[in-house]
């Protein structure tokens, strides 16, 4: 694959798979969104009554909705079009958000100091300019506002990861290779689709949010509560090895 290739290209492809990875969401997303990321990201935004809030990818909109139920003003954008039809689609009438289409990497559509909190579930692995995400976000969060992302954990998530099993199909340890390759790669999800993610060390994404400006106030490496295990015994597995991690970063405050 080339390495050069970019964000447009992952637009092309989350445009043709949003009907099929949408039909397998619930308000609370899919599993691991339900086990993983919501009860995370709730923890660390606190309460958002009241704060204008954006979601940063917000795809078939599950987020954005939870953020509104919970009377936080929302702003949602998303750079696929497709998704952002499906969102509006799911919202019912007297849930006010306010659906933008737009590409994280430059959202110049939106003004300075705009958000009390930004939130991105799963993002920015899909873009290939994340710095400039980063910058975005800095510029569109208030003095002292938070930014909060999930992304696939790149430590143990990498081109080349999985489990190493025997020929019964036993599950005896999770292979990372390729950890310092930084570029995009093919992932499967379905059937059919192939997706683009673009991988990054964390060494880079720590240097990257502190470049931009942010103050790093927590980290967050997710596993299942004892009541998603009894839920879903099955993720009982991911205590072998970390498949996201969450970084809750604040805006330095100007005086």
């Amino acid at each position: 694959m080339e390495k050069n290739i970019g964000t447009e290209e992952a637009i092309k492809r989350w445009d043709r798979y949003a009907e099929t990875y949408s039909a397998a969401h619930t308000e609370q997303g899919d599993l691991h969104k339900e086990v993983f990321l919501n009860p995370t990201l709730l923890s660390l935004m606190g309460t958002v009554k009241n704060k204008k809030v954006l979601d940063a990818g917000c795809g078939e909109g599950y987020f954005s909705r939870i953020l509104a139920n919970s009377e936080a003003i929302v702003t949602a954008v998303d750079y696929s079009e497709k998704m952002l039809e499906i969102a509006k689609e799911r919202t019912p009438i007297d849930l006010r958000i306010n659906y933008r289409h737009g590409n994280c990497e430059n959202l110049n559509f939106l003004e300075d100091n705009s958000f009390d909190l930004i939130i991105s579930n799963m993002v920015i692995q899909d873009l290939a300019n994340y710095e400039k995400v980063f910058q975005e976000m800095y510029r569109l969060l208030v003095d002292g506002g938070y930014f909060i992302f999930s992304i696939l954990h790149p430590c143990f998530v990498t081109p080349e990861s999985g489990w190493e099993k025997t020929k019964d199909g036993e599950k005896l340890h999770w292979n990372v290779d390729k950890y310092f390759y930084e570029g995009v790669y093919e992932q499967r999800l379905g059937d059919k689709e192939k997706m683009l993610l673009f991988h990054r060390t964390l060494t880079s994404y720590v240097n990257n949010v502190i470049r931009a400006g942010f103050i790093l106030e927590g980290l967050i490496e997710p596993k299942p509560s004892e009541e998603m295990l009894n839920k879903y015994p099955s993720f009982e597995e991911d205590f072998r090895s970390a498949d996201f991690i969450v970084f809750k970063l604040r805006k330095k405050i100007e005086y």
